[in-house]
C-alpha cells in the first residue's frame, strides 16, 4: 500500500483534518456553555430580555443550553475556516497535535475576548449610561443591573468577534510556526 505524499513530500493526512474542525466545533460548543454558564449567572435579564424567555423557569440553564447551540453554529464557520487554512499552509500534511495546539490558542483568544468585550461595554454604560440605554435593547435604569446586562451583551459580541480576529491570528501564528518546523524561509 502507497502513502499518499503531499507536494512538499509530507505524507497526506486528512484524518488529522477531520479531526481538527470537530475539535473545533466542539471545542466552541464548550467555550459557548461556560461563557453562557457565567453570562447567565450574572444577568438572567439579558436572556429575557434579548430572547424573550419571560416565564422560563430556569434562565440560567437555558442560557448554557444557548451557549452550546450558538458556540456550535459559529464553531462551524470558525473552525472551517481554521482547518481550511491548516490544511492549504501544510498541503494537508499536518499532524493532528501541531494543529490543535493552534486550535487551542484560537480558542483562548476566543475567551479573552469575550472578557475584553464584557469589560468595555461596562466601560461604556459607566461612561454614558444614556447613551448606553438609549441605544441597547431593554437595559435597566438601575445601575448595578444596567452594568451587568452590559457585561453580557459586550461579552458575547467579544466572543463573537474576537473568535474570527482569533483565527485569523491563529492561523497566522500557525503559518510562522509550521514554516519554522520545516525550516522554510
Amino acid at each position: 500500500m502507497t502513502e499518499t505524499v503531499s507536494d512538499a513530500g509530507s505524507p497526506v493526512r486528512p484524518l488529522a483534518l477531520i479531526g481538527v474542525v470537530l475539535t473545533g466545533v466542539f471545542s466552541s460548543a464548550l467555550l459557548g456553555a461556560v461563557t453562557n454558564a457565567i453570562n447567565g449567572w450574572v444577568s438572567p435579564l439579558y436572556f429575557v430580555t434579548i430572547l424573550g424567555w419571560r416565564g422560563v423557569e430556569d434562565v440560567w440553564r437555558m442560557s448554557i443550553a444557548q451557549g452550546i447551540f450558538e458556540g456550535l453554529l459559529f464553531g462551524v464557520f470558525f473552525s472551517l475556516v481554521f482547518t481550511t487554512g491548516v490544511g492549504i499552509i501544510t498541503r494537508a500534511s499536518c499532524r493532528y497535535g501541531f494543529a490543535v495546539r493552534h486550535l487551542l490558542g484560537v480558542v483562548v483568544g476566543a475567551f479573552f475576548c469575550w472578557g475584553i468585550g464584557g469589560l468595555a461595554a461596562i466601560g461604556l454604560a459607566s461612561f454614558s449610561s444614556g447613551f448606553y440605554q438609549s441605544t441597547f435593547i431593554g437595559v435597566p435604569d438601575e445601575f448595578g443591573p444596567m452594568l451587568a446586562y452590559a457585561w453580557v451583551g459586550g461579552s458575547i459580541w467579544g466572543v463573537q468577534f474576537g473568535g474570527l480576529v482569533s483565527v485569523v491570528i491563529g492561523l497566522v501564528i500557525f503559518r510562522a510556526n509550521w514554516r519554522h518546523s520545516r525550516n522554510l524561509p
